[in-house]
């Protein structure tokens, strides 16, 4: 997805949060923000993601620090372990075990801090638990998990990784690959954090070699490509996977997320705040049988 001007807001709120954490001074802002807009205005067609990283490049120069959001990734690494025992119960006490871990790890995609800075994961856990889907292809999801033979699964953000191990540990499947980015970026997770919450002991983990907040494939690693394309399923978690995946139209993709902005809800036909699970193949196959069903 090319860079949508309704994201301007958000990048230089973001960025004004950011800036002010670190103290930046006025001088540091201008710099910044003049530049935002030199990139914003300029000719190369970049996509979000890829302006985010362009402009998170940007102030690591100009602030003398690689990761922003070293505290609050600990700090939420630290909360998610600690509901992670009552929550494995439950699971394992649950009717529908697989659904309940599967909307743990929707409900753990809201510790953003790229698009949220305060939040209530609890609260949140709670709310995703009992609120219908807003686009519902766990079903199509749980029948391609017991056909692949190997799955790729596309991690997003510190903290959220340890619900997305819940979620591995109770589908139980043999090959699970699971990535992370290739370096710091906002709050999400890398290899220091896979390390942090125990990811490693549930599946084979790798990078995708590229820190921007996404996976572009074009400008991941070799190692990371190698694995996509031998992938049976792909399991995309977050905003920004999607923004960066969504234009292959791979229908081995499943796209689990919280829709955190207008943009992104928007292009996926929901409302801001719903959760979703898609597969765009899956979407295709039920709107032509709706088509046939009522001519």
């Amino acid at each position: 997805m090319l860079f949508d001007e309704r994201c301007k807001g958000c990048f230089k709120r973001t960025y004004e949060t950011l800036l002010q954490k670190h103290a930046a001074n006025n001088a540091q802002k201008e710099e910044l923000f003049t530049y935002m807009e030199q990139v914003i205005s300029g000719d190369e067609e970049l996509s979000t993601p890829e302006l985010q990283r362009v402009l998170q490049h940007k102030v690591q120069t100009i602030l003398a620090i690689d990761d922003f959001y070293q505290k609050e990734k600990w700090q939420n690494n630290e909360v998610a372990l600690a509901l992670y025992p009552l929550w494995k119960s439950r699971v394992g006490n649950a009717a529908d075990p697989f659904t309940l871990a599967m909307r743990l790890a929707i409900a753990g995609n809201i510790m953003d801090y790229g698009a949220n800075h305060t939040f209530d994961i609890e609260e949140t856990i709670h709310h995703v638990i009992d609120k219908p889907l807003s686009i519902d292809h766990s079903s199509f999801l749980k029948k391609k998990i017991a056909e692949a033979k190997s799955i790729l699964y596309l991690g997003d953000n510190a903290g959220e990784i340890v619900f997305d191990r819940l979620f591995l540990e109770t589908i139980e499947h043999p090959n699970v690959t699971f990535v992370v980015r290739g370096g710091a970026t906002i709050n999400d997770a890398t290899l220091e954090d896979v390390q942090a919450t125990g990811m490693q002991h549930v599946a084979n983990v790798i990078t995708n070699g590229f820190d921007a907040p996404s996976t572009i494939l074009e400008r991941s690693s070799e190692q990371f490509r190698q694995h996509f394309e031998a992938a049976d399923l792909i399991i995309s978690k977050g905003q920004g996977n999607l923004e960066g995946l969504y234009a292959l139209h791979d229908p081995r993709i499943f796209f689990m997320l919280m829709a955190k902005c207008d943009v992104i809800a928007g292009f996926i036909g929901a409302e801001k705040g719903n959760c979703v699970v898609y597969n765009e193949a899956f979407h295709h196959a039920l709107k032509s049988n709706s088509l046939k069903d009522n001519p």
